[in-house]
């Protein structure tokens, strides 16, 4: 609880900082006093202050007490934090202060479910550096605009801390947890991508690219820490996964598991008129900052635009077109070819080495989102052909099959020596049956003597 005193006229807040009582700037008008030294007073006066802890904090409803919902304890009473303004530099004071190291995620919009009783703070403004949140500017105690749907959450690194070790970046290497004040290594029993994923995760290191098992990063020395890691791929922490802790754990350091990430930095355009242009800021040491113009050009700013699936680059301006940035200046000197596939690929100075300015911040339009067209049905018409002209080919070739074989039926049922009306009939000149044919030689002599008289008359 807080404690005043009453002196000349004005109220004095005491809180502690650092273990020593401070004042509250801006809450107590210089108070008078005699020279040092120079008093009326003894012993039996001497002045005393009770000062108030800072404001306990906890995390509740989250798989263990680094991450959940936050909740303070004001009045005796808990109570939840809204989620306005709430990031990264607030969870990671709460992280310090529950001693659950660095802030893996700053959750809006009550992830760990809603509060039930009051919501003490609002518009928590923390720069990251204090020690406690009750240091951090916000509302005075109890005033928001809020409801429970907007409580803040968050999740930290955890007690366990985590290393990759032996690799080649810092997002590679064999795994290794803090326990105990005391590194140990992680054992590779069903040890797969979906663990990997949630230590690259863990890392901030992008995503898993492979999970190497038997002591691919080379063997530990100290204590295996964790063995049988059964991971879904969506835990925030390695914490969070199941796994066995306790010793002894049937392994040995010919069997410690380790990862490959991809690392790429967090990437994004802000203050465009889409999510495919503007200013542009990369995600470096859980902090949002620029990227100075300096041999900025179009094959850094394709790079961007690749990276972001946001199409071909239309322009990359400089001198902060898309308005200044205000935290760290994190890239300077880039020299993309063009060809790579993250902005983390680029030639460029050391992180935060820069000789900028935030009038320098650097900028990128993009041509927008490449999006995929889905195959065009094909029109009715040649689909209908497609479909009926062979099923018509079928059919006449079954009718004409059919046709054959009863012409050879009626062909096979003729008596011998018969031929079928089709061949009675050649260019018009009818042919005889076999049995006429004698009938025709009788009858021709006759014919014959009839135009022997006609010529004699004439």
């Amino acid at each position: 609880m807080a404690h005043t005193a009453a002196l000349g006229g004005s109220r004095c807040f005491i809180r502690r900082s650092g273990g020593q009582c401070v004042t509250m700037a801006g809450t107590c008008r210089m108070l008078r006093a005699k020279p040092k030294g120079v008093h009326k007073c003894h012993h039996g006066e001497d002045a005393g202050a009770v000062c108030s802890d800072p404001p306990e904090v906890r995390l509740v409803n989250g798989s263990n007490r680094c991450s959940g919902r936050v909740e303070v304890l004001h009045n005796q009473r808990w109570g939840s934090v809204c989620d306005d303004n709430w990031d990264l530099d607030d969870a990671e004071v709460v992280c310090q202060q529950l001693g659950c190291g660095m802030a893996v995620a700053a959750l809006p919009r009550a992830q760990f479910g809603m509060g039930h009783e009051p919501i003490w703070l609002d518009d928590v403004n923390c720069t990251g550096t204090e020690a406690t949140l009750s240091e951090c500017r916000a509302r005075p105690w109890g005033e928001s605009n809020c409801n429970h749907q907007e409580d803040a959450s968050v999740v930290c690194q955890g007690l366990a801390q985590l290393r990759l070790v032996n690799g080649s970046s810092r997002c590679s290497g064999r795994v290794e947890v803090l326990r105990n004040q005391q590194w140990g290594t992680v054992c590779d029993n069903g040890w797969d991508l979906n663990d990997a994923e949630v230590v690259c995760q863990q890392m901030g290191c992008g995503v898993a690219v492979s999970a190497p098992g038997s002591a691919h990063f080379g063997p530990g020395s100290n204590h295996i820490w964790l063995g049988e890691v059964e991971c879904t791929g969506a835990e925030v922490t390695l914490s969070e996964c199941r796994s066995r802790m306790e010793e002894p754990i049937n392994c040995h350091h010919g069997e410690d598991a380790g990862v490959v990430c991809s690392d790429p930095p967090a990437l994004r355009l802000v203050n465009g008129s889409s999510l495919c242009a503007g200013r542009v800021e990369v995600l470096h040491e859980h902090q949002w900052g620029t990227v100075c113009d300096d041999s900025w050009d179009e094959e850094d700013a394709t790079v961007v635009c690749r990276q972001l699936g946001c199409g071909t680059v239309v322009s990359a301006p400089g001198a902060a077109q898309f308005g200044k940035g205000r935290n760290a200046i994190w890239l300077d000197d880039v020299n993309c070819t063009g060809k790579e596939d993250t902005l983390l690929e680029c030639l460029a100075r050391p992180w935060g080495t820069h000789n900028c300015d935030h009038g320098e911040d650097a900028s990128v339009v993009c041509s927008g989102y490449v999006t995929v067209r889905p195959p065009q049905p094909l029109p009715l018409l040649p689909l209908l052909v497609l479909i009926i002209l062979p099923v018509l080919m079928l059919v006449c070739g079954a009718l004409l099959y059919q046709r054959r074989r009863r012409m050879q039926n009626r062909s096979s049922n003729f008596p011998q020596g018969s031929v079928r009306m089709e061949e009675l009939v050649v260019s018009d000149t009818y042919l005889l049956m076999p049995g006429e044919e004698q009938a025709a030689a009788k009858v021709a002599p006759a014919g014959d003597a009839d135009n022997k008289r006609a010529q004699h008359s004439l």
